[in-house]
């Protein structure tokens, strides 16, 4: 939508500040610092930074902020990229981690939900698939 130049000028928007990415998602958990052990030696991120309620987390371009939260066991809603579903499934499977998906074709590519130790369900998907209905 136009916004009106107070000198009588009309300027037109094209696609600048319309969203390019998701920047980072945050996950509720129940004690930030204890779950970042999971996203640290399981998910092999990087711990940015913290302070009272959130741990900022980051491996390559995928950032996530741990929230302090009392309603834990959510499905987050973000998919995250890799390179092979199945290869995240084997390796986390070594760990013990609880899978609620088997790795399944979507539009998107091949994809597989796990728990982290608040319940919530994570989502990974590879990143390198056609789209296809």
């Amino acid at each position: 939508m136009p916004i009106g130049d107070p000198h009588g000028g009309n300027f037109e928007y094209t696609v600048e500040g319309l969203p390019e990415s998701i920047f980072a998602c945050v996950i509720p958990v129940r004690d930030p610092g204890a779950s970042a052990g999971f996203y640290s030696e399981i998910l092999g991120m990087r711990e940015l930074g913290s302070d009272q309620d959130n741990v900022y987390m980051v491996r390559g371009d995928c950032r996530i902020i741990l929230r302090r939260s009392e309603q834990v066991g959510v499905h987050i809603g973000a998919v995250f990229g890799v390179d092979s579903p199945y290869n995240t499934r084997r390796r986390l499977i070594d760990e013990d981690v609880e899978f609620v998906v088997d790795p399944v074709r979507g539009p998107f590519g091949t994809h597989t939900s796990f728990l982290d130790p608040d319940g919530n369900v994570l989502t990974v998907i590879e990143t390198h698939a056609e789209f296809r209905l």
